[in-house]
């Protein structure tokens, strides 16, 4: 690890608590981890996580407010990707450690 200044790890740390704390909802990190796969209309995001209209509308504008998720409009249907290189990589390794071997059992019980 390169050494870096106390203000540029000051402003990292910053940056990366902003990320978590976007990561830190259950149905946020169930939406990012859906939008992994690709882009989805809301209908799509709702019947795919069930998560309900109002709690997936509020949590996806979270979402785009931190900069993690970005829309496209179709007609009448917003589509939403990932907009985070950051998130990205960030979900591929909690897919990795936590979804990928689904028969490990949790150690936290």
């Amino acid at each position: 690890m390169a050494d870096l200044d106390i203000e540029t790890l000051r402003r990292s740390a910053t940056d990366a608590c902003g990320l978590l704390k976007a990561l830190g909802n259950p149905d946020r990190l169930l939406l990012l981890c859906q939008l992994t796969q690709g882009e989805y209309c809301v209908g799509d995001l709702a019947s795919a996580t069930g998560v309900e209209q109002p709690t997936l509308s509020q949590q996806l504008t979270v979402l785009r407010h931190n900069g993690l998720v970005s829309t496209r409009r179709v007609g009448k249907q917003v589509h939403y990707s990932i907009a985070s290189q950051q998130a990205m990589e960030v979900m591929q390794v909690l897919y990795r450690l936590y979804c990928q071997h689904p028969e490990i059992e949790d150690p936290s019980k």
